[in-house]
């Protein structure tokens, strides 16, 4: 099953990647000014919901452009957006992948990163039962146990569910769980839905027949790549850099989806029909960050703000204004 990595627009024409290629290649090779003289190591996460890092970092993009200006790259594996706005709150990376939401939340609750890139328009979350359950909606979950990760664009996407059918968290049991033991647990029994994520999501579908009885596609958020406001703030070419280097990175991606896969297969030590599974509702195509993604990313915050999880004197415009840094566009938003 060959996977779809451009899910809502057309397939690229040969001149238009090797367009996008060659602006990244040019603005990898620029040199850089005094302000990165002093760094001496640029700290990234990969994760297996961002497929895009995972081809920057086995191609060696961003060493490479990195190599003779003497800066060295770290990578670290985040687990969920939760992990990646932790690790970028508390300095251990500069870059980090999330889901918009979530960075939204970050940053009303004090977290100072900003929104620069977007690697995927994904529907990467849904509500997860088993057959059994007998669950078919989400008014079904009152009083029911659900594995979560709190943070996270699942926990969004089940807060909205819930209040959608006029209930709140306090009306379930959560259960708080980082996403690949929310899968297991649901497996297991010990709860009655989980809010998935892919690639667990697409594994526990095919491999154990779990079914994804709530989807909502227009409420996943986009997947973006923040950065720590100071680290943009000292460095920007840096910053220039980075996003170059994703370009090249996508850019192979979008004209290579069998080497996507088996990146992916080769993360997750899952069997290709599962990742073909995700890749099928992840859209690579549109990177540059605006309007698009602050739109989405405003209207969960307002749903947040009318469940009660964002305090209702919070401006959640002014958040998404704050959050979103159109400056690092390689081109003009599409």
């Amino acid at each position: 099953m060959k996977p779809v990595l451009r899910r809502r627009a057309a397939s690229p024409s040969r001149r238009a990647l090797l367009g996008a290629a060659c602006g990244a290649f040019l603005l990898l090779g620029a040199p850089l000014r005094g302000e990165a003289a002093d760094v001496k190591e640029v700290r990234l996460d990969w994760a297996t919901y961002n497929p895009v890092s995972l081809v920057l970092k086995e191609k060696g993009f961003l060493e490479a452009a990195l190599k003779d200006k003497g800066i060295a790259v770290r990578w670290t594996q985040s687990l969920g957006s939760n992990k990646a706005l932790e690790y970028l709150n508390g300095g251990a990376i500069d870059f980090g992948s999330s889901a918009g939401a979530a960075a939204l939340l970050a940053r009303i609750n004090g977290n100072p990163v900003k929104a620069i890139y977007a690697f995927s328009q994904p529907e990467w979350t849904a509500l997860v039962t088993t057959k059994a359950s007998g669950i078919t909606k989400p008014a079904d979950l009152k009083g029911k146990r659900i594995a979560v990760t709190r943070g996270t664009d699942p926990h969004i996407f089940l807060i909205r569910a819930l209040q959608g059918a006029g209930l709140t968290e306090k009306d379930a049991k959560l259960v708080l769980l980082q996403h690949a033991d929310g899968r297991t647990a649901l497996e297991r029994g010990d709860v009655d839905t989980w809010a998935g994520l892919d690639p667990m999501m697409a594994a526990s579908e095919i491999e154990n027949g779990s079914t994804l009885f709530f989807r909502d596609a227009a409420a996943n958020t986009w997947g973006v790549l923040d950065v720590r406001e100071d680290f943009a703030k000292e460095h920007p070419d840096l910053v220039r850099v980075v996003i170059a280097a994703y370009e090249q990175a996508r850019t192979y991606a979008v004209a290579n989806p069998a080497a996507v896969t088996q990146a992916l297969v080769t993360a997750t030590k899952l069997p290709e029909p599962v990742i073909a599974r995700q890749l099928t509702r992840t859209d690579l195509s549109r990177p540059e960050i605006g309007k698009v993604q602050a739109d989405s990313i405003q209207a969960a915050g307002l749903a947040l703000q009318q469940a009660g999880v964002i305090p209702a004197e919070t401006d959640v415009a002014a958040a998404v204004a704050g959050l979103i840094d159109t400056r690092f566009n390689a081109g003009p938003e599409r």
